[in-house]
């Protein structure tokens, strides 16, 4: 299998011992996946707008997550009309 630069280098790094696994591993593993899994299922388009200031924030959110500011918009979006991380029940 044919490498890129960028691939070998990661490669030569990781067998360095370069990398250590994240704390709770398997929590966040589970998290990006339904991320992914989230992203690949989206079948309408929104346009909204707001503030630059606003979508400033959500894109240095955005890469803090390590996500594309759409992804976590919409993941906002969802466990907003979801109630989620709330105590409301009237879902």
């Amino acid at each position: 299998m044919k490498l890129t630069t960028e691939e070998k280098d990661l490669l030569a790094s990781v067998e360095k011992g370069e990398w250590q696994q994240i704390s709770d591993f398997k929590s966040k593993a589970a998290r990006y996946k339904q991320v992914a899994e989230n992203t690949v299922r989206k079948n309408k388009r929104v346009n909204i707008r707001m503030t630059e200031r606003d979508f400033v924030h959500f894109q240095k959110k955005a890469l803090q997550e390590g996500l594309p500011y759409q992804t976590l918009i919409s993941s906002i979006l969802h466990k907003y009309i979801n109630n989620y991380g709330t105590t409301n029940t009237n879902k």
